[in-house]
């Protein structure tokens, strides 16, 4: 979907955004005025995260959406989901150092914001981009749904309006921080295990001892990309690659279809085709068809590599159908 621009009337007034250029101009005419007064200065990890309402929407939304993607987080004491959503949001924004900042709208006290963003339920998760308002998503949504999300806005703020961020003190980062964790490992035994399962054609042993890596070091690379590719080999083993490319052909809103018959374009070297295909399904479907095809994308993206240009391609592709 589309950024659209709303009317705060009785808050703030957005009629004079009408288009993205306009508000990119606007975005482009903040940053100037803040490099010509020196920048803005660093902020520690506590301010990522700030409480938001009607009476400081528009400076603490509006005017700090021309720098950074600004998250709208909708929710109520009483919400049970947004007790969920909440904490794992505010955790995302720590952890994103500064690429978006994290709004909080108690839905209680800010009643007039509510009925203008026209929530009908919370959690509800918006985003302001230079400007404009933009709906994210509503309920308590998986983690990796909701990191999917964010960097596919943290895209379109950089692409369409050249938001940067901003800065976090890095040494308050550290103050802030807990204690480093000592790092697992080391993972030689279970890596050279995978890759013996492999060469053996034991999938299963293969993705088994890349989880046990995962389990204790999740962001581990080569386990996160052998995991990866395992899981896509064991997932086309036993296909019929002629029955599954004539039944996508002949089905071409079958979901299931088009799903299988990427993995085989994958494996069979044809990236680009695979990428295509499920970008394609994105576009012509919706509800959980549509997360199914998005969610077997970004696994194929993990087989790839995240910096393969026709990774990030692929990417401004997805960012393009579902925005």
């Amino acid at each position: 979907m589309q950024p659209r621009n709303m009317s705060m009337s009785g808050v703030v007034d957005l009629a004079a955004v009408k288009a993205a250029g306009e508000a990119k101009a606007k975005a482009e005419q903040a940053r100037a005025e803040a490099a010509r007064q020196g920048g803005s200065a660093a902020v520690p990890p506590s301010a990522l995260v700030i409480d938001v309402d009607e009476a400081g929407f528009e400076r603490d939304v509006l005017q700090r959406s021309a720098e950074v993607p600004v998250v709208l987080d909708f929710w109520a004491e009483w919400c049970e989901p947004c007790k969920q959503l909440g904490p794992l949001l505010e955790r995302l924004a720590v952890e994103y150092n500064g690429r978006f900042l994290l709004a909080k709208i108690d839905v209680d006290a800010n009643q007039m914001l509510m009925q203008q963003f026209g929530i009908q339920g919370i959690p509800a998760v918006f985003a302001v981009v230079a400007g404009q308002a933009l709906p994210l998503f509503q309920g308590a949504v998986p983690e990796a749904q909701i990191r999917e999300t964010l960097d596919q806005l943290i895209q379109i703020g950089e692409e369409r309006f050249g938001l940067t961020g901003i800065a976090v003190d890095a040494d308050a980062s550290a103050a802030d921080a807990p204690a480093e964790r000592p790092v697992a490992g080391p993972y030689d035994a279970l890596l050279e295990a995978a890759l013996s399962a492999l060469d053996a054609g034991d999938l299963a042993g293969a993705v088994q001892a890349y989880k046990n890596v995962l389990a204790d070091d999740p962001a581990h690379p080569e386990a996160k990309l052998g995991l990866a590719q395992a899981e896509l080999l064991a997932r086309v083993q036993d296909l019929d690659a002629a029955a599954v490319r004539k039944n996508a052909a002949e089905n071409p809103a079958d979901v299931t279809a088009q799903i299988a018959a990427a993995d085989l374009d994958l494996v069979g070297g044809h990236v680009q085709d695979a990428f295509g295909r499920l970008v394609e399904t994105v576009r012509r479907t919706a509800g959980e068809d549509r997360d199914a095809a998005r969610l077997r994308l970004l696994e194929l993206f993990e087989v790839i590599g995240a910096e393969d240009p026709r990774v990030m391609t692929a990417r401004q592709a997805l960012a393009r159908v579902l925005f």
